[in-house]
């Protein structure tokens, strides 16, 4: 198996978690705003395309001043 070379591992990060989280939260919003019934999941996906993009490049560009918050609020060993 080929693996990726580590510089790409902030991208893929990015991509693979707002992936999960944005399909979990679109389902989410997408239930409570029609509900259950006919047009649910074309919707649900519909909004998930949309949104999925638009979370991967916030995290790509967030998540540097996540880590430092971070820093300052954890104990690093």
């Amino acid at each position: 198996m080929t693996r990726f070379p580590a510089w790409t591992q902030p991208v893929l990060f990015a991509i693979l978690t707002t992936c999960f989280a944005s399909f979990m939260v679109s389902g989410i919003a997408t239930l409570r705003a029609i509900g259950p019934g006919p047009g649910f999941l074309a919707n649900w996906i519909g909004g998930w395309l949309y949104s999925w993009p638009v979370a991967a490049v916030a995290m790509y560009f967030i998540a540097p001043y996540v880590r430092r918050l971070l820093a300052l609020v954890c104990e690093i060993k």
